[in-house]
């Protein structure tokens, strides 16, 4: 094992991952003041909003006024998730500097999330990734059903290597490996992330762990001990997978930073200001989030 990471920086997917999933739809005047909290707290890497198209995810239909709301801060970066040229071309207009693009490791989860195999999503999103480096904008990737698929069952650290290396052969800066189903364990996670660092920088890999089994944590604490220092995590514990049947949310915000404060690993975020942004969009939503550390006084 490697001694642990001095620091890690977190990628909050809450606005983005975590409202898409919410059957109540959040104004975008609130959305914006949710995001401001989370500026205030210290996270500076934002997943704000996705350029999917509004029929598939109404959730999100506002991305565009919800950018145009975000205030610039020293620091601090917006992204969006993109589908493909036409999402593209929206967040080209709405001024996003940063996007992200997505795939998986299993053929069955892919066609029923985004109806298209592997490759052929890989070669879809060629043109979109080379429009986006021309413009300057910068592109992350993300990989679902990395450990386990619950279509295909256990999916192979190689499988995974593959559509990774795939994604970094577009051009896009950082690749998510993520555990879509929230079935993963440390044990899934020291042989698939210690396959995937054996052949790319660890510094260009992030992870992105659903808490379904309660195993989220550990596996971050597994993560740590191989070398990983990028997380996505989401306020409250928002999220979850319309795709992926009996996904709970992803990994609590809170429930990372309470981990990393308590083994000296810095993130540059405050606990208790974050708490302020999850129980003000807990609010909002009129429901209790799942994050453990947030239940807590």
């Amino acid at each position: 094992m490697n001694p642990l990471p001095g620091r890690v920086r977190i990628v909050e997917v809450g606005p983005r991952d975590g409202l898409q999933n919410e059957a109540k739809a959040v104004p975008t005047e609130k959305k914006a003041e949710f995001i401001r909290l989370l500026v205030a707290a210290g996270l500076t890497d934002i997943e704000a909003a996705s350029f999917v198209h509004p029929k598939w995810v109404p959730q999100l239909a506002d991305a565009q006024e919800l950018i145009a709301r975000l205030d610039p801060a020293p620091g601090v970066r917006y992204s969006a998730l993109v589908p493909n040229m036409k999402g593209l071309e929206r967040a080209i207009s709405s001024g996003i500097r940063r996007i992200a693009v997505f795939t998986a490791a299993s053929e069955t989860f892919n066609r029923k999330n985004i109806n298209m195999g592997i490759q052929e999503s890989i070669e879809g999103f060629k043109p979109v990734v080379d429009r986006a480096l021309k413009k300057g904008i910068t592109v992350r990737g993300y990989v679902s059903t990395c450990f386990v698929c619950p279509y295909e069952g256990a999916v192979g650290k190689e499988k995974v290597a593959e559509v990774v290396r795939s994604l970094f052969g577009l051009g896009v800066d950082e690749v998510s490996i993520g555990d879509t189903t929230g079935a993963a364990t440390p044990r899934d996670v020291e042989i698939t992330g210690g396959h995937l660092i054996g052949q790319f920088p660890v510094e260009k890999l992030a992870m992105h762990f659903h808490d379904t089994y309660g195993m989220a944590v550990a596996n971050v604490y597994q993560s740590l001990q191989l070398g990983f220092n990028i997380f996505d995590s989401s306020a409250g514990g928002l999220g979850g997978c319309p795709y992926s049947p009996g996904a709970s949310g992803n990994l609590a915000t809170e429930d990372l930073v309470y981990l990393l404060d308590r083994l000296g690993i810095a993130s540059g975020v405050s606990l208790k200001l974050l708490r302020l942004a999850s129980h003000f969009i807990a609010g909002e939503l009129d429901r209790e989030l799942p994050s453990r550390v947030l239940k807590t006084n």
